[in-house]
């Protein structure tokens, strides 16, 4: 789905990236809501292990949801499983990892990073619990930038492994221990161009966080759709009267795949002819252009709007 770099001779492959226009924010505590998240519209369940779940009650959720993944991708409807732990400096790390290292986990996302060290000792352990629990396939990191110091290292972070997938802004842990405003739109145009602009050097993709106030729909659609003319790929969803809005923020519509097509269909022709400049509907063509349109061709596809089979 995003352009990526080439990795280095002999080293570990990126894990794909499925397309993820919506997340659900899932309580690993609530146990009860497992099977109504698995039969939502969403993309991916982002099972929570940190925040929301009370110091006293982590073991138990811990154990509940390493149940659920063992059931295998059939529990979770066939989503993509993310799973926030505790962070590294925290006693719950490793026994977060211990228990949901597992195949039907996809990412691991990993919160408070400081520094693109941090990615690299999660990494580390990530492989040994990988080897613990007989995985393969190697699961992807999706890092959280939610501090300050994390933005301005931000793509030394994207890049510091090739486990890495995305980066994920953390709105709350970044703004409001510096006070700042969450509807600030200088804040949100700053925040999301610089961790856009990090991950896409990395070759790797950017989510937008989460947006509190379930009560105003149109208020979430006006930043999720923001946020995809930056090049976002989706956006948290922390109710699931939010996911249709992400979906259809995060997806090309039929006039953009229409237009891709053209793009794509007059460039194969041009570029035969020896031209690598043109015109479609008005407008010049040439090879940015084109990369992008197979982009969203791509992308549809992935996602069944193009009519052509995966």
């Amino acid at each position: 789905m995003r352009v990526r770099r080439p990795l280095a001779s002999g080293a570990m492959e990126r894990p794909p990236i499925p397309p993820m226009r919506s997340k659900l924010f899932v309580p690993a505590s609530r146990e009860e809501l497992f099977a109504k998240a698995a039969a939502s519209a969403a993309d991916a369940l982002s099972f929570d292990l940190e925040d929301a779940v009370a110091p006293n009650r982590k073991e138990a959720a811990r154990a509940a949801l390493a149940a659920f993944l063992r059931r295998g991708p059939q529990a979770s409807g066939g989503k993509v499983v993310v799973v926030r732990v505790n962070g590294l400096e925290t006693p719950e790390f490793a026994e977060d990892l211990a228990a949901v290292a597992l195949p039907a986990t996809r990412m691991i996302n990993l919160p408070m990073i400081r520094d693109p060290e941090d990615v690299v000792r999660a990494a580390g352990a990530l492989d040994e619990a990988e080897r613990r629990n007989g995985v393969t396939a190697p699961i992807g990191i999706l890092c959280n930038i939610e501090t300050p110091r994390a933005l301005r290292l931000a793509h030394g972070i994207a890049a510091a492994h090739p486990r890495v997938t995305g980066l994920q802004i953390g709105y709350a842990d970044l703004l409001e221990p510096a006070g700042i405003d969450r509807a600030e739109p200088a804040m949100l145009a700053h925040v999301r161009m610089a961790v856009r602009l990090a991950a896409a050097e990395a070759g790797v993709a950017a989510y937008d966080g989460a947006f509190a106030r379930v009560d105003q729909p149109e208020a979430y659609r006006a930043e999720a759709e923001a946020a995809r003319r930056l090049g976002f790929a989706g956006k948290s969803c922390i109710h699931p009267t939010q996911i249709a809005l992400a979906n259809a923020a995060f997806q090309p519509s039929a006039a953009e795949i229409a237009r891709a097509r053209r793009v794509v269909e007059v460039a194969r022709q041009r570029l035969a002819e020896g031209t690598g400049a043109f015109m479609v509907d008005g407008a010049m063509v040439d090879g940015p252009f084109v990369a992008g349109a197979e982009m969203v061709l791509e992308l549809a596809r992935r996602l069944g709007l193009s009519g052509e089979k995966e």
